[in-house]
């Protein structure tokens, strides 16, 4: 195993001078420090993590708390985890994972025991218990997520947030429906314990869907649904006994796309000339549904990407950057198409309520 002594020898200088370069604690010469490198390269040599720990005051780690809760997509998360942790490698970090609902505590945790340089915080909530401990902390953090209604409020707040704009994705849906004829929309949201939780995202798709809505007078009718085929049947039965003219569907739940396909197909309703279907969702899901979906994609590799740049430019000494959110980008596909001839949807005031958000 190679040694700091290896290095010094091949480099022919002290060891406190290779000590010196790692930590960053003296200065040292352009062409020493070169020296040093090359020597460092050439044998391989890798510091020790807590020695180095010690030396810099930095662990070269950065915490992802991505708690597992009811209701989330699981291979969403992952896909922004793994980008995470490869985007991180490629700044010289590696990554801890913390997955447990410790909510407060657990970025206590993390800033007692200096486990971690910073921290990056995922299914943030309007009103996250775990802002008060974020503001607090020495360490930077960035949320992948808005911790209130708007954007606006968030740089107020002083925090550092990546995140798709879900109230421009709602309303871009409502709005490719309508541009297609369609009068009465339905949307099977997330299921109810995301809603109850407060779920940032969640809250802000469903306020750019009203707000287009309202802004072309059409009927929408909200329905939290957990993605299983029983779930998604009851619900969309309900749906068309309740208000039979519903043309148009807006899907934001990834694990209810295929059951609401297959229940389609099975109530012989045909996609889209009997009813279109926008979803918001990743790609590959939209792309290799059983029938590919006109979709609002969700960023998930490049939210994870935005997330690591700000910490590591943190960490560098830059200040909060405040609220970055990625416009919406739908891609229209064979799941939607004009509006088919029925009964108009009756818009009254009770659409969004009873069981909706």
């Amino acid at each position: 195993m190679v040694t700091l002594a290896d290095v010094a020898r091949h480099a022919g200088v002290s060891a406190s001078t290779v000590s010196y370069v790692l930590s960053g604690k003296r200065s040292i010469s352009a062409a020493t420090r070169e020296r040093i490198q090359h020597s460092i390269d050439t044998l391989g040599y890798r510091p020790h993590a807590g020695a180095r720990a010690l030396a810099s005051s930095r662990t070269g780690i950065l915490a992802l708390m991505m708690p597992l809760r009811a209701g989330l997509y699981v291979p969403v998360l992952m896909e922004i985890a793994m980008t995470v942790t490869t985007t991180a490698r490629s700044h010289g970090y590696d990554v801890l994972l913390l997955t447990g609902e410790e909510g407060p505590e657990a970025v206590r945790r993390v800033e007692g025991s200096a486990i971690a340089d910073a921290m990056i915080v995922m299914d943030v909530g309007i009103d996250d218990p775990r802002l008060p401990c974020l503001r607090e902390a020495e360490r930077p953090s960035v949320l992948i997520g808005l911790p209130t209604e708007s954007a606006e409020a968030a740089d107020t707040a002083g925090l550092d947030c990546v995140d798709l704009d879900f109230e421009a994705a709602g309303a871009r849906c409502v709005d490719h429906l309508a541009g297609l004829g369609h009068t009465g929309i339905a949307v099977l949201g997330e299921p109810p314990a995301v809603y109850e939780r407060g779920t940032g995202f969640a809250a802000r798709t469903l306020t750019g869907l009203r707000a287009a809505a309202g802004a072309h007078g059409v009927g929408l009718l909200h329905r939290p649904v957990d993605g299983t085929y029983a779930a998604v049947t009851a619900a969309v039965t309900r749906i068309f006994e309740e208000r039979p003219g519903t043309t148009g569907l807006v899907v934001q739940n990834e694990a209810a796309v295929e059951p609401l396909l297959a229940l389609l197909r099975h109530q012989r309703r045909a996609v889209p000339e009997d009813v279109s279907v926008v979803a918001i969702c990743p790609d590959q899901i939209a792309v290799h549904a059983s029938v590919p979906l006109t979709a609002v994609s969700v960023p998930a590799r490049d939210l994870g990407r935005l997330a690591v740049e700000r910490l590591v430019r943190r960490l560098a000494g830059e200040e909060p950057r405040g609220t970055e959110l990625i416009a919406p980008r739908l891609t229209a596909r064979a799941s939607t198409g004009p509006a088919a001839p029925g009964a108009p949807f009756a818009r009254t005031e009770d659409l969004h309520g009873r069981g909706g958000h």
